[in-house]
């Protein structure tokens, strides 16, 4: 156990101090404003105020933790060896800068509640995160701040014991349209014919008809593979279901067909299934109460893990409607147009609701890339891509934190824009557990 002694303490510090040392380092902390029972304990301990009582483990307060609601901030960027920090703390704090309040500004996503421009889908953009500005999206930061603090508590207290964390590694899978071809209305399908038709499709024409013949698989059809591989390789993975009504940006098989209903009870057998809401949900409560309350129905159990269509995450809105509704696990955190770490970090964290001050019982799950954003917006190959997720996974695995990738099971079809993709799924298998 590490002692902290500060001035106050807040519920911003009993948040960021809990979850650097128990979520990350899995050290349990306690805390205390009594200055004799500081001077008293005899185990590893740390002063976090002002000024340094004497020469003990001294990290000079910045003024965040002790503030309430949202401010603008100035961040003057510095470095620790070779990582990015900000928030200097001065020639007498045993740290260069305040690593918890730094870490508590990236992890509340403090910088999201600012003004700022939104994208067309009105989510808010990796430009304009500090992480994208000083090129350390792609660096799970706050935990690599948290082990480089570690190694100078050991220094300082050579006899400390503490547990070491393990590598892991989360598949999750997106049913944004669970089948091409098969199982949509006669509408939509004579629709698709028509427009492969006048836009001289003639493969798509040729490759529908024979699907919905049974003479051909569709194409997105990959959940056995997918299902496969996470045995062979001994994957978690996590499917996340949309079951929206039809929307020009929600384009999934209809809920009501018997087929894709048996396949969502499919994978309820041998994977964890999650809750997809469709686009319009983000300002709609109780049309994301009805789409959870229909995949309950489906599953018949509770449903409690929550991915965004679009990844349309507008905080803190959203997150409060989640826990409205009793999601208890949330794994939009993540940028649609680049890879990386959002919040700065690859360890689950509960959201902090800056609006009421207060740690809520959603735990955000961030993930670190995404097919499409490599695809679609990035503009990688196969072969770039399998680079760039060796890379983050490497970064992920240099300080034993948790790798989540987010796929869908149209990238795995080898169909249309996902032509050569095919293997990258499984190679990306091979890496992580490597």
């Amino acid at each position: 156990m590490i002692l902290i002694y500060t001035h106050k303490i807040t519920p911003r510090v009993r948040y960021i101090f809990k979850h650097i040392f128990t979520r990350t380092l899995l050290i349990p902390v306690d805390f205390t404003t009594k200055v004799e029972e500081f001077v008293a304990h005899n185990g590893p301990k740390i002063s976090y105020t002002r000024v340094a009582l004497g020469n003990e483990f001294f990290v000079k307060s910045h003024d965040l933790l002790f503030e309430q609601g949202v401010n603008d901030i100035e961040i003057n960027i510095l470095n620790w060896d070779e990582t990015p920090c900000f928030f200097s703390a001065g020639a007498k704090s045993t740290i260069p800068f305040d690593i918890f309040a730094a870490s508590f500004y990236l992890i509340s996503r403090y910088e999201e509640y600012l003004p700022h421009v939104k994208d067309m889908h009105e989510r808010f953009t990796s430009e304009q995160s500090i992480a994208y500005k000083y090129r350390f999206l792609e660096k799970p930061v706050i935990d690599i701040w948290a082990y480089k603090l570690l190694a100078f508590l050991k220094e300082r207290f050579p006899d400390f014991e503490y547990k070491k964390r393990e590598f892991k590694f989360v598949s999750t899978i997106d049913v944004d349209n669970a089948f091409a071809y098969k199982h949509k209305s006669i509408i939509r399908t004579l629709g698709g014919f028509t427009k492969d038709f006048f836009k001289f499709n003639v493969r798509n024409f040729w490759d529908r008809l024979l699907v919905l013949l049974s003479l051909k698989k569709d194409p997105f059809n990959t959940f056995q593979k997918i299902i496969d591989l996470k045995n062979e390789y001994d994957i978690k993975t996590i499917f996340f279901f949309l079951i929206g009504d039809y929307t020009t940006f929600d384009t999934n098989v209809s809920a009501s067909k018997s087929k894709y209903r048996l396949l969502i009870k499919e994978m309820v057998d041998y994977a964890r299934v999650g809750l997809h809401p469709s686009y319009f949900t983000l300002k709609d409560v109780p049309l994301l109460k009805k789409e959870k309350e229909r995949l309950e129905n489906i599953t018949n159990m509770p449903i409690k893990r929550s991915r965004q269509h679009y990844l349309r995450l507008s905080l803190p809105e959203t997150y409060q409607n989640l826990i409205d509704l009793e999601i208890t696990e949330d794994y939009s955190m993540g940028y649609a147009n680049h890879v990386g770490f959002r919040a700065s970090t690859c360890t689950p964290f509960y959201f902090y609701d800056l609006d009421f001050e207060i740690q809520t019982p959603l735990k955000v799950f961030p993930f670190a890339l995404m097919d499409t954003t490599l695809n679609d917006y990035m503009k990688l190959t196969p072969k770039q891509s399998l680079g760039k997720i060796r890379d983050l996974k490497n970064e992920v695995k240099a300080i034993d934190g948790l790798f989540i990738a987010l796929f869908h099971n149209e990238s795995l079809s080898n169909y249309l824009r996902w032509k050569g993709w095919k293997r990258l799924y499984e190679s990306m298998m091979k890496i992580v557990t490597a």
